[in-house]
């Protein structure tokens, strides 16, 4: 972290030269990028590929508390949020923007940390930092990150491309994010009742891994090349497993069984819901920003999953008639709901 006695004021340099500043270690290492910072527009060459585009914005308050959350980890879970929307295409991410609105309460050392954070995320999936945009904000800190990238038109996994009879098959674990989240909370609810306690956090290092420095799944998009795996419909898991499901089956018309003995929850996660008093199903189904990849695959392509470690076959889509339904542990039958996270909850 910077010393706050050695702070340096963002006005000392202009709105100029602080772009030439945070640019200035920027390298240009992706074969597509013709041109990056440095003119009006980026200039990219994919060749005959198709071109994916995705955007998103993080606000402060709204999507991180910078109470507990690391500058140096939201630069680089700013871009692993987006990468995966790029991955969830079956694709694979090679520029991205990076723009953010700060307030003058944050010094020069502050905004050189985000970028840090970001240009670590470039150089571990091999992306090239190509443009941004640099602006004063009124209401806190606010980053807004575009990716792009590509595939080959007959690759590229829609959400609506799944058919009955697939296998609904999801990456890693689940839950993890969210009761880390639950966590971090906490403490922070308890350092600001009495400064003196210290964060209790010991032994959970993997589940705030998960919520403070997520990891987009480009090793998922590279094994079904690798195995000749053609997802029919995927997206990545960003509201919930629930939510997402049902984002799968209403674009592709269709409806699921999804089995509860079969969604996959790391022991620390399981565990310290239980500790929370939170049921370790429902964190996986409504708790978002574990950012793995929910896809369907055809039938045919089960022994080429089945001894995938990290993909689990978690369900298989139906009819749309027969609706999208969970079977419990116990045997019951439940109606999924999205129940995950809305931005414009009040």
């Amino acid at each position: 972290m910077f010393d706050n006695k050695d702070k340096t004021d963002i006005n000392e340099l202009g709105e100029f030269g602080l772009i030439k500043y945070l640019t200035d270690a920027v390298e240009i290492t992706v074969s597509s990028t013709t041109k990056g910072i440095g003119d009006d527009a980026a200039v990219l060459d994919f060749n005959n590929k198709k071109t994916l585009i995705s955007t998103d914005l993080l606000l402060e308050g709204i999507h991180f508390d910078l109470r507990y959350v690391p500058l140096k980890h939201l630069g680089y879970k700013a871009v692993q949020v987006n990468l995966s929307d790029i991955y969830a295409m079956n694709g694979l991410a090679s520029q991205i923007t990076f723009s953010i609105g700060l307030s003058s309460k944050f010094p020069l050392e502050a905004v050189e940390e985000i970028y840090e954070g970001a240009l670590i995320a470039c150089k571990k999936y091999n992306v090239d930092l190509v443009g941004g945009d640099t602006s004063a904000s009124a209401q806190g800190l606010v980053i807004s990150v575009t990716s792009i990238g590509y595939a080959d038109a007959d690759k590229i996994a829609y959400r609506s491309g799944a058919k009955e009879g697939d296998l609904l098959c999801v990456s890693g674990d689940l839950g993890g994010a969210y009761v880390g989240l639950q966590l971090l909370e906490r403490e922070k609810n308890i350092f600001l009742e009495n400064p003196e306690i210290q964060p209790d956090l010991e032994g959970k290092d993997y589940i705030i891994e998960r919520q403070l420095k997520p990891e987009a799944r480009k090793d998922v998009v590279e094994l079904f090349e690798t195995y000749g795996i053609q997802p029919n419909a995927m997206i990545d898991v960003s509201d919930g497993l629930a939510s997402e499901i049902l984002h799968i089956c209403h674009a592709s018309k269709v409806g699921c069984r999804l089995y509860e003995e079969k969604i996959p929850l790391d022991p620390m996660t399981y565990e310290t819901a239980r500790e929370f008093g939170l049921d370790p199903t429902v964190c996986a189904l409504s708790g978002g920003e574990d950012y793995e990849l929910l896809f369907t695959v055809s039938q045919d392509q089960y022994d080429k999953i089945k001894n995938q470690l990290d993909i689990s076959i978690i369900g298989y889509i139906t009819e749309e008639h027969a609706g999208c339904e969970m079977i419990s542990k116990s045997g019951h039958v439940h109606p999924i709901t999205a129940q995950g996270w809305n931005a414009f909850k009040k």
